[in-house]
């Protein structure tokens, strides 16, 4: 992702400081993203995403690679934090997938999120938890999840979430942004 962002600035021939104003991040923190020295969180992508114009998961493929069908073997996934930093791991699932509503990732989180801040972004999502046990922070609501179990919600609502028990916890998590319509498939009903 860290080059795709500087590559889709440029090719908009937007500055630091204008992405930065338009994302709503600082120029100094969008520079270390470019650069590789920060990885943003998925509220942040989609921030990005949309300053830049284009679906979340173009931040994590090229144009070249997508296509209309994408299989993502469990091998396959694409590692979108760096496995030894502190807080939620993201593995990227469909990356290739061509103009989609929802952007599917695996989800790791942390089990203390004491220094996590609450998330909220345009759109909704939808957790479902393959494997161990989550907590779903919401403001003062919170909702523990089984395996097997699954929350759907709107992001606009400032959320967070925790591995419980002593595995970190598998999720699968759907981001739908409410960004403009993808590009209809005019082979598709």
């Amino acid at each position: 992702m860290i080059n795709r962002v500087r590559q889709l600035r440029k090719e908009r021939l937007m500055t630091l400081e204008a992405l930065a104003a338009r994302a709503g991040v600082t120029k100094s923190y969008l520079s270390k993203v470019e650069r590789g020295q920060s990885t943003p969180s998925i509220a942040v992508s989609a921030a990005l995403a949309r300053a830049l114009g284009v679906p979340l998961d173009t931040l994590f493929a090229d144009a070249d690679e997508l296509t209309d069908v994408t299989v993502t073997r469990a091998g396959e996934r694409r590692p979108l934090t760096p496995g030894d930093e502190p807080g939620s791991h993201y593995e990227g699932i469909a990356l290739r997938a061509g103009a989609k509503r929802m952007t599917p990732f695996m989800l790791y989180p942390p089990h203390d999120v004491r220094t996590t801040p609450f998330r909220d972004h345009p759109g909704e999502e939808f957790l479902f938890v393959h494997a161990g046990r989550a907590e779903l922070l919401l403001g003062r609501r919170s909702v523990e999840l089984d395996p097997g179990d699954s929350v759907y919600f709107r992001a606009t609502a400032p959320h967070k979430v925790r591995s419980l028990g002593e595995e970190r916890a598998s999720v699968l998590l759907l981001v739908c942004d409410d960004g403009p319509d993808p590009a209809p498939h005019p082979h598709l009903p």
